[in-house]
């Protein structure tokens, strides 16, 4: 699964788009370093990885929306997994932007949110990618986001909005790193990262 999503990734977006290129190559790396904590779900995470910005490929804009737009196409043109299709939908708090944006409800519609703790799995990979692909905390990623966009664009209003729920979300992923790293056996992947409300 994840060499079909890197490849369809590359596809959309290494020439049209190279600097989100780069930073989908960073989120993808440091979900395949999540492997210790998420086991079986690491392909899936990775692939989401590779596609969670692919719908602002000029080609596959509908709405204007990208995760919809990349959502829609996985769904209508890749025949992509449901799961995988959701965590695109719905990667880093994206109901909330489409409240802004006037979808929220086309997006609720069609795709239901992924569990939360795929939802927040995919938050810190996102987040932890600037847009050339450098490595940033949460906090230089929401303030390089709200300065690239400007505070007055719809981008920078919801990340204001989202920005506590995506900060917690990766949070609860360092706490699971943490717990792994000092040995404890988490059990159920949803124990620590249960709470994501986005």
């Amino acid at each position: 699964m994840t060499e079909w999503a890197e490849n369809i990734s590359r596809a959309i977006l290494q020439t049209a788009l190279p600097r989100r290129w780069a930073h989908t190559r960073q989120v993808a790396a440091v979900a395949e370093r999540l492997r210790p904590v998420l086991r079986e779900d690491t392909d899936l995470l990775t692939a989401a990885a590779w596609l969670h910005d692919i719908g602002y490929g000029p080609a596959l804009a509908s709405v204007g929306y990208h995760p919809l737009d990349g959502a829609r196409y996985l769904r209508d043109v890749e025949r992509a997994d449901g799961m995988l299709c959701r965590l695109v939908a719905h990667h880093s708090c994206a109901v909330i932007e489409a409240e802004e944006r006037g979808v929220a409800a086309e997006l609720i519609a069609e795709f239901e949110p992924a569990p939360p703790y795929l939802a927040d799995a995919l938050i810190y990979c996102d987040m932890a990618s600037g847009p050339d692909g450098q490595p940033m905390t949460v906090a230089e990623r929401l303030a390089e986001i709200t300065n690239r966009y400007g505070p007055a664009d719809v981008v920078s209003r919801a990340i204001a909005r989202s920005a506590p729920l995506l900060t917690a979300a990766a949070g609860r992923v360092r706490q699971r790193i943490a717990e792994h790293d000092a040995g404890h056996e988490p059990g159920c992947p949803g124990k620590v990262l249960a709470a994501a409300v986005c």
